[in-house]
């Protein structure tokens, strides 16, 4: 008798492979436990609780760092950008916040590697085995047909983007209709980039299917980041720049949302220290 699988996922994707054993009981790969824990669930015949099997030592150790890495960039990025939101909506200068944004999205972009980098490592699921396997560390590929990596290659690409809106808010005596296509324009590109980034790791971790898993840190991290993204995508709208005036549509709502948005990468990065292999 050969060991059976059960596929689950969205679209084309699978992001859960469920096998029942030919010992009996069954073993579960989840796209993101084996990204970010390293596990693979195995529930063996007759038992009661769920064990787990693990990559190995030095796959877990690359693992450990990346995440560190990217969990303290969001955090760090994340408290930059509340800070520059909060003293440009308190009439600091310009070039004060512009400065401040600048430092956070370097974060943001070192935290978007990360993530992206540790998607490229982790470990791949034997299909003939029900184990997870171990490939030589790289520093990029190309897979958009996992969903683990496409999050986070649109998740890096949206922070790549944002770094050309918070360099270009340095240029001087730009006009209404410059500012709309060299800073908001690119502003606009990043916050969709995020969006579509968290809609794919909220697919990912619901297996394609609405869910809410309070007792899923997982969950709650995917969750806190999306409604980040959404703040920063109100902002980005509300930064648009009339022609006819001059003037943004709100820079109140602008700097609240990118200040609330900002707050929400921090505590989802937080969150990311602990999720953890």
């Amino acid at each position: 008798m050969r060991n059976s699988e059960e596929a689950e996922g969205a679209g084309p994707f699978i992001s859960r492979l469920t096998w029942h054993l030919e010992e009996g009981g069954t073993a579960v790969w989840e796209s993101r436990a084996a990204r970010k824990r390293g596990t693979l669930a195995v529930r063996p015949e007759g038992a009661t609780e769920t064990g787990a099997r693990r990559a190995g030592t030095a796959a877990l150790d690359r693992l450990r760092r990346l995440n560190g890495v990217a969990a303290v960039s969001f955090t760090v990025g994340g408290a930059l950008f509340a800070l520059g939101a909060a003293l440009a909506q308190l009439s600091a200068s310009p070039g004060t916040s512009a400065t401040i944004y600048f430092v956070g999205g370097v974060f943001f972009t070192l935290g978007g590697y990360a993530s992206l980098v540790q998607a490229i490592n982790a470990p791949r699921r034997e299909s003939t085995a029900g184990s997870l396997t171990t490939h030589r560390f790289r520093w990029w590929s190309y897979e958009p047909g996992r969903i683990d990596w496409l999050s986070t290659f649109v998740l890096f690409a949206g922070t790549l983007v944002f770094g050309v809106n918070l360099l270009d808010s340095f240029l001087q005596g730009l006009t209404s209709r410059q500012l709309d296509r060299l800073v908001w324009a690119p502003d606009m590109i990043g916050c969709l980039l995020f969006l579509i980034s968290g809609h794919l790791a909220i697919a990912e971790i619901c297996h394609g299917r609405p869910c809410i898993h309070r007792r899923s840190l997982g969950w709650w991290i995917v969750a806190v980041n999306q409604l980040g993204s959404v703040l920063f995508m109100v902002s980005a709208v509300a930064a648009f720049t009339r022609p006819e005036t001059g003037s943004e549509i709100s820079v109140g709502v602008a700097n609240w949302g990118t200040l609330t948005g900002a707050l929400c990468f921090a505590v989802a990065g937080v969150l990311q220290a602990f999720e953890r292999p």
